[in-house]
This record gives structure tokens, sequence and C-alpha cells, in this order.
């Protein structure tokens, strides 16, 4: 039987991970978060197991991949693939939303 299991999330009522991060919706496979009006500033530089995609809706920031250095800005989407190693300065404060495969929340992962 195929799985029908259907999902809403209320964000207001979403639970937050210790680096500010809202949890969204999750399934078996693939997960979505919010970053809401991150600070100006440098996130550390961190290395994740599962693959994330990101759309920009406000702010600005740059992404840096394995040296590689990429402009944000909204209507921007970008790809982190499972075990780069990365890091985000936040020019502008910077909301956006993130999927990813695994879901990180799931396991530790987003510790």
């Amino acid at each position: 039987m195929t799985d029908t299991t259907i999902k809403k999330i209320d964000s207001s009522f979403s639970p937050k991970g210790h680096k500010g991060q809202k949890y969204l919706v999750s399934g078996k496979s693939l997960s979505m978060r919010l970053w809401e009006s991150e600070k100006v500033g440098e996130k550390e530089s961190t290395t994740r197991d599962y693959e994330t995609v990101g759309y920009v809706i406000a702010g600005k920031a740059e992404l840096n991949v394995a040296g590689q250095i990429v402009s944000l800005a909204p209507g921007d989407s970008w790809l982190v693939p499972a075990g780069a190693t990365h890091s985000y300065r936040i020019l502008q404060a910077f909301t956006a939303i993130e999927a990813t495969s695994p879901p990180a929340e799931v396991h530790g992962r987003d510790d």
C-alpha cells in the first residue's frame, strides 16, 4: 500500500533548533527548515552528512563551499552537497528556506 500521509505544519508552533533554525515539515527522506532574520556576521564553518538546497526570501549572504564563494540574494537558490565544508557570511538580515536530505534534525545531524 502506498503511503498517503499528509502533514501540515503551522510555523508559528514549529520547534527551533539551537542555532535558531525553525523546523518545518519533515518526511522520511526530506525536511525543511526556516532561518528568519539571521543577523549580520560570520557563521562557523561546518561539514554535514546531508545535502542542503536553499532559497533566499530576504537579505544577502555569501556562501563559501570549499573555497568557492557564491553571492546569495532574494530569489536565489543554492545547493551544498553532502560532505562539503561550507560557511555563510550574512551581509544583510537574512531569511531563507532550506530543504535537507536526509532530514537534518534526525539522529543529531543538525548539532
